[in-house]
């Protein structure tokens, strides 16, 4: 972390408002007075200009709306300290220096330069994973966009069917499952449908390699109880859309895959490996995505709080003369939240602690989301003394879900 520079007695601050093809940026001295104002292009002459002219001011601290991408690369490169701002942040302190509200990337450059000059004491600043946590990060996130793609497009086919071949929408258990797939490009109307058999699905769905466990009786009988699709030529034209939406489904579970693959490699080679893949039913992809989102750099989190607060999983808590209300709280990292959530719900599947946190939380009138995230924050504080000393989560010295054992075998005995 580098000090801010303090030439002849003035400290210099800068703000960058990053955009898509050039950013502005903005210097300020000691009394908050612009030194200058200049705009660079976003490309790798521009990057290593605008470092040059912050260094030649004396900046030593910057401000900036996000924390990754080439701009905050070149800024570290630099040796120069960077506060992140988030943008929400920054539409709430554009009113600090005027009434307009008046949206102006001059302008916001100033704000991020003049709050890092004024505020940096209580702003921290950017601490960064490991190369290959950010790579991982990146992998993760990548295979959660394609499956909310393969979701939406199933949808798609879902509701395509549901209008011109009802049969086939409800045959299987998932419209991107690969039998659902296999079936819709053999029989892609209902015509052809109608001439299978019991016998003939049997035979179909054994050369498929069919794993499911409902018989070809009971898959036939789905078929012929069915409200009837279109027949005749139009079938054929409906069939042309039923199998562009089953080969961009296809494409996503090929891709879905390759990713998988990929981060369960990077998953394998990852030091702090053992601590997540511990956790109860967190598997290899899940495992993979809690560790990305909450990082390596243990200096980010210093108490398990500030990683809860971060991840949302606490509320927040309002005071304003005599009253007082607790709201769910909106800033947070959505990413970090959905990870440590996902993985809370599905741990009480196999945890006796966990099951009983969230049944306690049901209990007391919390709908399931908020008694999921009730037990994610139970979860932070163990995750977090696990991660911080490179330890495997352990039942066994799990001293809340060990009591609770015992607990349940005395009133057994």
């Amino acid at each position: 972390m580098s000090i801010p520079r303090d030439l002849g007695g003035v400290r210099v601050s800068a703000g960058v408002d990053w955009a898509k093809a050039d950013h502005v940026v903005c210097v300020v001295g000691a009394e908050g007075e612009v030194i200058e104002r200049f705009g660079v292009a976003h490309d790798g002459a521009g990057l290593k200009r605008m470092t040059a002219r912050l260094l030649r001011a004396g900046v030593g601290q910057v401000g900036i709306e996000r924390g990754d991408g080439p701009v905050v690369a070149a800024l570290l490169a630099a040796g120069l300290t960077v506060y992140v701002i988030p943008p929400g942040q920054v539409k709430n302190l554009r009113s600090r220096y005027g009434s307009a509200g008046n949206k102006d990337d001059r302008f916001d450059a100033y704000v991020l330069a003049d709050v890092v000059r004024t505020d940096a004491r209580r702003l921290r600043p950017m601490i960064f994973d490991s190369e290959a946590t950010t790579t991982m990060r990146a992998s993760v996130r990548a295979r959660r966009d394609l499956v909310s793609a393969r979701v939406a497009v199933a949808n798609q086919l879902l509701a395509h069917l549901q209008g011109v071949f009802p049969a086939a929408s409800t045959l299987f258990s998932a419209m991107h499952k690969a039998v659902t797939l296999s079936f819709l490009e053999q029989f892609t109307t209902q015509e052809h449908a109608d001439r299978l058999t019991v016998d003939g699905l049997g035979s179909w769905l054994t050369s498929v390699s069919y794993r499911g466990r409902v018989s070809p009786q009971v898959l036939h009988a789905r078929l012929t109880a069915a409200p009837r699709g279109v027949v005749g030529a139009t079938a054929a034209i409906h069939a042309v859309t039923t199998l562009a939406l089953v080969a961009v489904l296809r494409s996503l579970n090929t891709q879905i895959q390759v990713l998988a693959d990929s981060i369960t490699e990077q998953l394998g080679t990852h030091p702090d490996r053992a601590t997540f893949t511990s956790l109860p039913r967190s598997g290899t992809i899940r495992a993979a995505r809690l560790l990305a989102e909450i990082g390596d750099a243990r200096g980010r989190f210093p108490t398990p709080n500030s990683l809860a607060a971060l991840a949302g999983v606490v509320p927040s808590t309002r005071r304003s003369g005599k009253s007082e209300s607790v709201v769910f709280r909106w800033a947070a990292d959505k990413q970090l939240r959905d990870a440590l959530c996902d993985f809370a719900a599905d741990s009480r599947r196999t945890n006796p602690w966990a099951a009983h946190l969230y049944d306690q939380a049901r209990a007391r009138g919390h709908d399931h989301p908020h008694a999921v995230r009730v037990l994610a924050r139970a979860w932070v504080t163990v995750i977090w003394r696990c991660w911080q000393d490179h330890t495997p989560y352990d039942p066994t010295t799990h001293r809340a879900l060990q009591t609770l054992l015992n607990q349940d075998q005395q009133e057994a005995a």
